[in-house]
């Protein structure tokens, strides 16, 4: 089980289930939003519960972004047609036993920063 917050609490939430693709983002949305690239892993719907107050953003036509209307915390990816939520690995609670295994779209990158570790990098999402 995985138990995470926004920064001021008021967004709670617990996702049981297989967590897996723990990835970095590095797409110009991703990269706007959260003031750099964002990290999540994917939970499974059926075993995700969020307490308290999100607001979503339609960022495109196939996805919307969850957010926490207080203290403005990035916490949420879900693809329209998913039946996982993208939930943002700074947001969780305690050790959480996962590892970075991809970072997607870095031909989006920014170019103040280089990707230095060894993990696999993709232009775009699933090459």
């Amino acid at each position: 089980m995985l138990n995470g917050s926004c920064l001021c609490g008021a967004v709670t939430f617990t996702a049981t289930g297989t967590a897996k693709d723990p990835a970095a983002c590095h797409c110009s949305q991703c990269r706007k939003q959260s003031g750099h690239y964002w990290a999540a892993v994917n939970v499974p719907m059926s075993g995700f519960a969020v307490s308290g107050d999100v607001r979503w953003y339609a960022a495109s036509p196939a996805a919307k972004r969850g957010f926490c209307p207080t203290c403005g915390s990035f916490l949420f990816w879900k693809g329209h047609d998913e039946d996982e939520m993208g939930v943002a690995l700074g947001a969780l609670d305690g050790p959480t036993g996962l590892r970075l295994e991809r970072h997607i779209f870095t031909a989006d990158k920014g170019d103040y920063y280089d990707i230095t570790d060894t993990v696999r990098q993709e232009e775009a999402e699933d090459e």
